[in-house]
């Protein structure tokens, strides 16, 4: 579901979970309790196996699932991007492959972003679920003015794109690109410790704000994830898919 590996200091987390990474309340509780259990001081890149980083939510899981489901997955949800966020060593993500709305927003929880091929945004919309309070401002913080155009389109970015808009800061070859990430993030994490977490929260200070600010959005936000209306979108929205694939 999750590796955990030590690659000359840098703490290495790859998703390995099903064929594209998709975030399901398992595989989010994995990464924060793989987050929490880095050393703070440490260097963490987040990867995936595969063709994919992620291609985000489990969505058959929240139609299985129902209200149930989705009242523990959305703080789980929220409590991993946070988790890759709040670190307060270098994280730098490797992105593989396609990093679709949540998937998205892990790597934009990290303060350094390399992409190799795919697609990567924030399609949400799209599938007609509103953004938590914390995906939505780590966004704006990663993205800056491109968020809002970028969320309501829900437009997919190929790497080129992606750098234009500010959402990845680089493009690298497959073959060479966690070891590049990893060579980053060594990097950064020669920077003092405690000067290095100083700077991030400083840097992240309004995005905070902007969530303590949005605390109460969360009950609004498990009311639409949780609607019938949300559930026959979605479903509606898995079958197109399958259809498209046949």
């Amino acid at each position: 579901m999750l590796d955990v590996e030590d690659r000359s200091g840098v703490t290495v987390l790859r998703l390995r979970h099903g064929k594209v990474n998709a975030l399901d309340l398992e595989l989010l509780r994995a990464i924060t309790t793989a987050m929490h259990d880095a050393d703070p001081r440490a260097a963490v890149a987040i990867t995936g196996a595969g063709s994919a980083f992620s291609a985000g939510v489990d969505l058959q899981r929240i139609v299985d699932g129902g209200r149930s489901y989705v009242q523990e997955f959305l703080p789980a949800l929220s409590a991993a991007f946070l988790a890759v966020f709040d670190h307060p060593g270098p994280v730098v993500a490797a992105v593989n492959g396609h990093a679709i709305a949540g998937g998205c927003v892990l790597a934009a929880a990290c303060d350094l972003r390399v992409m190799s091929q795919g697609t990567i945004g924030f399609a949400e919309l799209s599938v007609g679920v509103p953004f938590p309070p914390a995906a939505i401002e780590i966004l704006r913080y990663a993205a800056g003015p491109a968020a809002a155009r970028m969320a309501l389109t829900a437009a997919l970015l190929d790497p080129s794109q992606a750098r234009s808009a500010g959402l990845v800061h680089d493009i690298e070859d497959a073959d060479t690109l966690l070891d590049s990430v990893l060579a980053r993030a060594q990097k950064m994490a020669q920077a003092p410790a405690d000067v290095f977490s100083f700077t991030k929260r400083q840097l992240q200070q309004p995005a905070r704000d902007r969530m303590a600010a949005r605390r109460g959005d969360e009950e609004a936000v498990v009311a639409m994830w949780s609607s019938e209306r949300t559930r026959d979108a979605i479903a509606g929205y898995l079958d197109g898919l399958r259809q498209r694939r046949r």
